[in-house]
């Protein structure tokens, strides 16, 4: 279950790259496709998620749990998903590019859990499901609010929809996975030094 891209520093700026220039490239009403990258592993299949901030609070967050695509197509396509059709926002304008901060979240296999004890709170996602709902939860965010691990569960549950103490019950799902989590921030990128090179 374990994730195991452990992405240099070279790749995950390549990757922050092309969600920065769909991102760009969505809110201007432009076609953006990436030029195929020759690294290998970032051809490789991968669930991955892109999340938008701005001045540090969330602007969007779209992402594929399973791997469906190539992890350079994930994060271009779930970067201009995140921009302009998170149900949660309006979509992004063309000037807010300069306050938005891109992170990627690179998703391992879902496990599932049968004793939540097994659930580390800021290495583990969470999955929840029950019936036809179904809600997922970063590692980070758990972080980011101070949660423990109820807490953490019980907010995956509103999240799916479902009651907050979901978790609990019989016919609820449990999923753990991992993810390799990186912004532009934290590698110092400056985005208007790709913008404008977008292919």
């Amino acid at each position: 279950m374990e994730i195991n891209f452990n992405f240099s520093k070279e790749e995950k700026v390549e990757l922050l790259k092309i969600a920065r220039r769909a991102v760009a490239a969505v809110v201007s009403d432009q076609a953006y496709v990436p030029e195929k990258p020759e690294n290998r592993k970032l051809l490789e299949k991968a669930g991955a998620f892109v999340t938008l901030r701005e001045r540090g609070e969330l602007r969007g967050c779209i992402g594929y749990i399973e791997a469906r695509l190539s992890v350079y197509e994930t994060v271009a396509e779930t970067a201009a998903k995140a921009a302009v059709s998170d149900p949660r926002f309006e979509p992004v304008g063309e000037e807010e590019l300069k306050d938005i901060e891109v992170e990627v979240s690179v998703l391992s296999s879902l496990t599932k859990v049968n004793d939540i004890e097994e659930i580390v709170v800021g290495r583990h996602g969470v999955l929840i499901e029950n019936g036809f709902y179904r809600g997922l939860l970063l590692p980070q965010v758990a972080t980011e609010n101070n949660w423990d691990r109820d807490e953490f569960l019980r907010y995956t549950c509103m999240k799916a929809g479902l009651e907050k103490d979901c978790y609990k019950t019989s016919g609820t799902r449990i999923y753990i996975f991992t993810a390799e989590v990186f912004s532009e921030g934290e590698l110092g990128i400056i985005p208007e030094a790709y913008i404008a090179k977008r292919t």
